[in-house]
């Protein structure tokens, strides 16, 4: 064992994002000696990396901050509805610099490795500048969107203009006025993007592998009346994001669907459609999730949606997705996106029909394959390309750290198939390491700050009882590991969601062994309001299905 006095640090948290802000929170209040190291120049996370433009919340901005201080919510004014990124990331600056928390960050600092020492019961942290540090806790807050994926396209190295993934858009201003631009991908980052490029650029470009389902945000600036009566009802709203099963402030139609005449189920949806923020998916009625006939109906109705706002037919129709429903996986919000295609300097690539095959110099080669046999040859020149190709979703931030728990086997390999955990927040054979928003939690499948918090007091509070206990290490048995993970793997098959290519299921044609039809079950899908209910239990019966060392033993605690 190591003693107290030789650790560096009693719990260090990696990322500075929504997640790792409120853990150092929630440690230096307890007076805990701990820091959070940060990869990036700053804090923000998500919302410090992500500066394309279109970039902003897909839920309610007065549901999306923390909710732990009154006085933090009396002295924030949000400027809209759904906060674009750079306001987004006013307020997360000014979140820590209310609380001084700045001062226990270190930023510019990658952890390359962290292996934990079985005999002394502590991590070794291995940093990019060199360093060692060790920690006898590690809270992973590295964020469940945060290591982008680049398309399997030859010759991108080739293109001599500007490209980027839309997760390293520069931070100097992009110059799109004139210029040709090609967007590859459809995805909801594309979503958000291409309505703002199409508005700016001389001629914009989009590849299209397969649609995706998408609504109207239907934002607005939210006035200072307005923001003081929200302000008086916060109690209200975070009490009611706390009932909805999935963390929003939109609860599901307690109706049954058959039950409601096919004439009231189209005003509903209606009304919903033209609602801010997911009303249309998530007040919605609860059989879109589970029931075929149910979400085809919807479906249409959002297909019908689509044609009545892009101009051309044919067009429209490649818009639409054909591959899975309505609902079925997280639905990108956008403001302008269908009417985008209706620009005059807007095309659409559909590369099912005309596979991209290389990245030229001058842009993006396409290839025809025509019924008599011929291949036709196409080369559209741009000045920019923009990948808007997604992300190595929920354990791609962990398998770029090299992980290794007490009988030194990679995290990586041990995830292979897919991850396994304890509520999402502890790996069997990987001690006191601690994830408040990790794989199968709560967080993934919410509102994302109504999940951090939940996460993030459920592990303080761990901390807080093996300090009073004297407990120096704690581990999820493999038993409770495999029951938990199954409990996971059985609610997909209740949802029409195990069907659906969706990062959710962990697919991504860029990352291997995240290929279609190998579901991964990456997020929990019981809603928020059972997922508290199940920690809370684990936690009023001492922390079961955890194995405690120290002064004490796991029955005495």
């Amino acid at each position: 064992m190591k003693p107290d006095a030789a650790l560096d640090y009693e719990v260090i948290v990696i990322g500075a994002g929504v997640a790792g802000i409120y853990m150092i929170k929630r440690l230096t209040d307890l007076g805990i000696r701990a820091t959070v190291l940060e990869g990036e120049a700053d804090i923000g996370g998500t919302w410090y990396k992500n500066r394309y433009p279109g970039a902003r919340f897909d839920s309610e901005s007065y549901t999306y901050g923390y909710s732990f201080s009154k006085s933090l919510l009396d002295g924030w004014d949000w400027k809209e509805h759904f906060s674009p990124q750079p306001h987004t990331l006013e307020y997360l600056n000014y979140v820590v610099d209310t609380f001084g928390l700045r001062a226990h960050m270190q930023f510019g600092t990658r952890v390359e490795r962290a292996h934990f020492d079985d005999a002394g019961s502590f991590w070794r942290l291995s940093l990019g500048d060199g360093r060692v540090l060790v920690a006898r806790f590690v809270v992973m807050a590295v964020g469940l969107l945060s290591t982008p994926t680049l398309p399997r396209i030859p010759g991108r190295e080739d293109f001599k203009g500007q490209a980027f993934h839309t997760f390293h858009w520069p931070q100097e201003p992009v110059a799109l006025a004139g210029k040709r631009v090609a967007v590859i991908g459809t995805g909801a980052t594309a979503i958000q993007l291409i309505p703002e490029v199409a508005k700016q650029a001389a001629r914009l470009t989009v590849y299209q592998r397969r649609p995706n389902w998408a609504a109207p945000l239907n934002n607005r600036p939210i006035p200072p009346s307005e923001m003081t009566e929200i302000r008086a009802r916060y109690d209200e709203i975070f009490a009611q994001c706390e009932r909805s099963p999935y963390g929003f402030v939109h609860e599901p139609d307690r109706r049954g669907f058959y039950e409601v005449p096919r004439e009231e189920r189209i005003k509903l949806w209606d009304r919903l459609y033209d609602e801010p923020g997911f009303a249309i998916w998530l007040a919605n009625f609860r059989e879109i999730f589970s029931d075929e006939a149910a979400n085809a109906e919807l479906s249409e109705y959002i297909a019908m949606r689509i044609r009545q706002r892009v101009k051309n037919p044919e067009l429209a129709e490649k818009l639409i997705p054909r591959d899975h429903g309505f609902g079925v996986q997280r639905v990108p919000m956008e403001s302008g996106y269908f009417e985008a295609y209706n620009r005059d300097n807007v095309d659409l690539v559909d590369i099912s029909e005309t596979p991209i095959d290389r990245i030229t110099e001058r842009g993006i080669r396409t290839v025809e394959h025509r019924i008599d046999g011929t291949e036709v040859w196409h080369e559209r020149e741009f000045d920019i390309i923009v990948y808007a190709t997604g992300f190595d979703a929920i354990t791609g931030a962990f398998d770029h750290i090299d992980i290794r728990g007490t009988d030194g086997e990679a995290l990586r390999e041990k995830w292979r198939d897919g991850p396994t955990t304890f509520l999402g927040m502890m790996i069997h054979g990987y001690p006191n390491l601690l994830m408040p928003n990790g794989p199968q939690s709560g967080s993934a499948s919410t509102n994302y700050p109504r999940g951090i918090e939940v996460g993030v007091d459920w592990c303080t509070r761990l901390l807080e009882h093996m300090h009073a206990r004297g407990l120096e290490r704690a581990e999820a048995t493999e038993a409770a590991e495999a029951h938990w993970s199954t409990h996971v793997a059985d609610m997909y098959q209740k949802l029409l969601m195990r069907k659906a290519k969706s990062w959710f299921t962990g697919y991504n044609s860029n990352v291997d062994g995240h290929e279609a039809g190998r579901i991964r079950y990456f997020v929990y899908n019981g809603g928020m309001p059972k997922y508290r209910s199940v920690i809370a239990e684990v936690a009023a019966n001492g922390y079961e299905g955890i194995m405690f060392t120290g002064v004490q033993n796991h029955a005495e605690a």
